[in-house]
C-alpha cells in the first residue's frame, strides 16, 4: 500500500464559522433533536442575560409555519456601531465571529449564562439563513446571513418609536446539518417555563404557528418559590409555605427555595446564571453542608435527637425534599462548554453561609414545621438502617452463591455485555414464550409476577424487600443508589416487553419509575428500551402480515384489498403469540421495533414531575395530566 503523504498541506485552516459546520457536535452537543432545540436556547439565553442585567422584561418565541424560529426581546438591542478591532458593526461581530460577545469583560454584563461568546455565531453557522433586526435610537437595523456568511452590510431598514428597543432574531436550521429539523412545542415549552421560573418577573411567551396552533405565556413574580410549588403539585407538602433564602456574599448572589413533601425521593435542581447544572458542583455542596449541619444542630438543641443517638445523615434530611438552588456568579468556572458542573469555591461558601443563617432562623421561628421536618428525617434514618441490612444481604447472596432468583432469570450464554440484552416480561405465559423464542446466546429473559412495587410511594427498606425488584437489581448487576456502578452492567439493552394494553402500559410505567429513581444513568446512557409488539395479525391466502398500529393495519388492508377473506386477529397480550410469532415480530433483531427511552438533561425537572403525577398519591394532578395529554396517545385500549 502506498504511503500517504502527511505534510504542511494536510493541515487545514477553517476560516470564519466553517469549523462549526464541520464539527457541530463540539458546539451544540449533537445534530439530533436535542442539538436542534439547543439553537433556540442559545438565542433565548442571550435575551435572558439582558433580563438578568435589568434591561429586558419580555421575550417572545414563535415557531413559524415553515419551522423557522423567531425570538424577540425588549432588551437594549445588540450594539450596531463599528467594533474597532474587527472593523465591522458589533452586531455582525456577534453573529459571525466565534468567541465574540459582551460577556468577557466587566462592562457588558455582571452575570450571564453565555460565557464563551459562541451562542449566536453557532446558531448562525448552523442555519440555512438567519436574519437579525435591532431596534435602537428610533431606527430598525437589519442584516441577513446564509450558512454563516453575511449577505449584505448592516442597513437601516426603517424607523421605529424612539422608546422601542430590543432585538429580533429569525433563523431556519440547516437540513444539511441536522438529522431532524422539526421543533417540538412541548420541549420548548418545558425549557421556557423553567427559564421564567428562574428569572423573577420576566414574561416569556411561546407561540406555534404551524397546523396545530398553541400558545403559552410564563410569568412568575415568586420566581423559584413558585417553581418549588409547581414541582410539588402532585405531592402533599409537610408544611404550608415554601422556605426561601436569599442573599449575596463575596460577589455571589444566592437564591434557595425548598419544601419537604410526603414522598421518599429528593428532587434538587441547581442553576448558575440560569444555566442548569445537572452534575451539581460547589453550590450544591454548600447547600448540602448547610442543610445537614443546621438540621442536626436544631434536632439536638430541641431534644428531638438525644446525645447518644446517631446524627441524621444528609440523605435522611433530604428525603422528600424539593429544592431549587440558583446562584449568580460574575466569572463562573464550568467543566467544559456543556456547563454541567460548577467549580467556583466562593459559591460553596456563599450558599453554605446564607442557607445556614436563614434556615436556623426559620427553624426557630416555625417550630411546627421544624418538628415535621425532623420527625420525617428520623423516620428516614430508621428506614435507612433497615435498608442497609437488606442491601448487605443482597450483596452477600450473589447469583454465584446460588441465590434462586424469584424472577426465574433465563440468562444468555454470551458474557460480553455489549452483545447481551435482557427482556423484562410480565407473567409466566409471556415468559415461557419468550424463553422458547429467544436467541439463547445473547438474549436473557426475566419474567416478573404481577405489577412491581410503585417505588414513588415506598421507602428504601420496602424497595430492597421487594422480590421482583431484587431480581432486577441482581440481574442487571449494577447495584442501585450509592452502590450503582455502570461498569458492572451485564446487558447493554434492557428491554421492557409488556402487553399492548392499559395493564401493560401501567407495568411499563412502574418499571421505568423504578429505573429512573434508582438507576437513572441507565436511561441517560441509552441502555433502556421498550419493545413494540404488533397489535394485529392479518392473514389472507396463506400469507401473513403484522401491523403495529391502526394506521399500519389500514395501509395493509388497502394494499391487499378489504374483503371477507381477510382474517384479522387483535392481539390482547404477548401470551396470545406462539414462540415463532413472538420471535418474528418482537424479538428478532433484524425485524423488531424497539423504542429507546431517552432523557434530556435540560428537562429533568419535568421528567420528575411527570413520574410524580402519574405514580403519586394525588388524583387531581393525574386527572389533569391525562386530560391534557389524551389526544397525543395512540393505540390505547380502554
Amino acid at each position: 500500500m502506498a504511503e500517504q503523504q502527511y505534510g504542511a498541506d494536510q493541515i487545514q485552516i477553517l476560516e470564519g464559522l466553517e469549523a462549526v459546520r464541520k464539527r457541530p457536535g463540539m458546539y451544540i452537543g449533537s445534530t439530533s433533536a436535542r442539538g436542534l432545540h439547543h439553537l433556540v436556547y442559545e438565542i433565548v439565553d442571550n435575551a435572558v442575560d439582558e433580563a438578568l442585567a435589568g434591561y429586558c422584561g419580555s421575550i417572545n418565541v414563535t415557531i413559524n409555519e415553515d419551522n423557522s424560529i423567531t425570538v424577540i426581546d425588549d432588551g437594549r438591542g445588540i450594539p450596531v456601531d463599528i467594533q474597532k478591532k474587527a472593523g465591522i458593526p458589533a452586531v455582525e461581530v456577534v453573529f459571525t465571529i466565534l468567541h465574540a460577545g459582551g460577556k468577557f469583560g466587566s462592562g457588558g454584563y455582571k452575570v450571564s449564562g453565555g460565557l464563551h461568546g459562541v451562542g449566536a455565531s453557532v446558531v448562525n453557522a448552523l442555519s440555512q439563513w438567519l436574519e437579525v433586526q435591532v431596534y435602537r435610537d428610533g431606527k430598525v437595523y437589519e442584516q441577513r446571513y446564509e450558512r454563516g456568511k453575511t449577505m449584505y452590510p448592516l442597513k437601516v431598514a426603517g424607523t421605529c418609536s424612539p422608546d422601542k428597543h430590543g432585538t429580533r432574531v429569525c433563523f431556519l436550521p440547516d437540513k444539511e446539518i441536522f438529522e431532524e429539523t422539526v421543533f417540538d412545542y412541548d420541549t420548548l415549552k418545558m425549557r421556557l417555563r423553567e427559564t421564567a421560573f428562574l428569572t423573577k418577573n420576566l414574561r416569556i411567551s411561546l407561540r406555534d404557528e404551524r397546523e396545530e396552533k398553541h400558545e403559552h405565556t410564563f410569568h412568575y413574580e415568586g420566581g423559584i418559590k413558585e417553581f418549588v410549588s409547581y414541582l410539588n403539585k402532585g405531592k402533599t407538602p409537610l408544611y404550608e409555605n415554601v422556605l426561601y433564602c436569599e442573599g449575596t456574599k463575596d460577589g455571589v448572589y444566592v437564591e434557595v427555595a425548598m419544601q419537604h413533601n410526603d414522598s421518599y425521593t429528593e428532587n434538587i435542581y441547581t442553576f448558575v446564571n440560569n444555566i442548569n447544572t445537572p452534575e451539581g458542583g460547589t453550590h450544591l455542596t454548600g447547600f448540602k453542608n448547610a442543610l445537614t449541619k443546621t438540621f442536626n444542630d436544631y434536632a439536638r438543641k430541641s431534644r428531638l435527637l438525644k446525645d447518644n443517638e446517631e446524627s441524621l445523615s444528609g440523605e435522611d434530611i433530604r428525603e422528600g425534599l424539593t429544592a431549587i438552588i440558583s446562584v449568580k456568579v460574575g466569572e463562573p468556572q464550568f467543566e467544559g462548554q456543556t456547563k454541567q458542573k460548577l467549580g467556583n469555591s466562593e459559591a460553596r461558601a456563599a450558599v453554605d453561609n446564607i442557607v445556614s443563617e436563614q434556615l436556623t432562623y426559620y427553624l426557630e421561628q416555625n417550630p411546627a414545621a421544624a418538628r415535621a421536618m425532623c420527625e420525617k428525617s428520623i423516620m428516614a434514618q430508621r428506614a435507612r438502617a433497615a435498608a442497609r441490612k437488606a442491601r448487605d444481604l443482597t450483596r452477600r447472596k450473589s447469583a454465584l452463591e446460588g441465590m434462586a432468583l424469584p424472577g426465574k432469570l433465563a440468562d444468555c450464554s454470551d458474557k460480553n455485555p455489549e452483545n447481551c440484552e435482557i427482556y423484562i416480561v410480565e407473567g409466566d405465559s409471556a415468559g415461557g414464550s419468550a424463553k422458547t423464542a429467544r436467541s439463547r446466546a445473547t438474549q436473557a429473559i426475566l419474567p416478573l409476577r404481577g405489577k412491581i412495587l410503585n417505588v414513588e410511594k415506598a421507602r428504601m427498606d420496602k424497595v430492597y424487600a421487594n422480590a421482583e425488584i431484587k431480581a432486577m437489581i441482581t440481574a442487571f448487576g449494577t447495584g442501585i443508589h450509592d452502590d450503582f456502578d455502570i461498569s458492572k452492567l451485564r446487558y447493554h439493552k434492557i428491554i421492557i416487553m409488556t402487553d399492548a394494553d392499559v395493564d401493560g402500559a401501567h407495568i411499563s410505567t412502574l418499571l421505568l419509575t423504578f429505573i429512573y429513581r434508582f438507576m437513572p444513568e441507565l436511561i441517560k446512557q441509552g441502555y433502556v428500551y421498550l419493545a413494540q409488539p404488533p397489535l394485529y395479525k392479518i392473514e389472507k391466502n396463506k400469507r401473513v402480515w403484522y401491523a403495529y398500529s391502526d394506521e399500519e393495519l389500514n395501509s395493509i388492508l388497502v394494499e391487499i384489498g378489504r374483503d371477507n377473506s381477510n382474517k384479522i386477529q387483535r392481539y390482547k397480550g404477548l401470551g396470545e403469540m406462539d414462540a415463532e410469532q413472538l420471535w418474528e415480530t418482537t424479538m428478532d433483531p433484524e425485524r423488531r421495533i424497539l423504542l429507546r427511552v431517552t432523557m434530556d438533561e435540560e428537562t429533568t425537572s419535568e421528567v420528575d414531575l411527570t413520574f410524580t403525577t402519574l405514580m403519586g398519591d394525588q388524583v387531581e394532578p393525574r386527572r389533569e395530566f391525562i386530560e391534557n395529554n389524551a389526544k397525543k396517545v395512540k393505540n390505547l385500549d380502554i
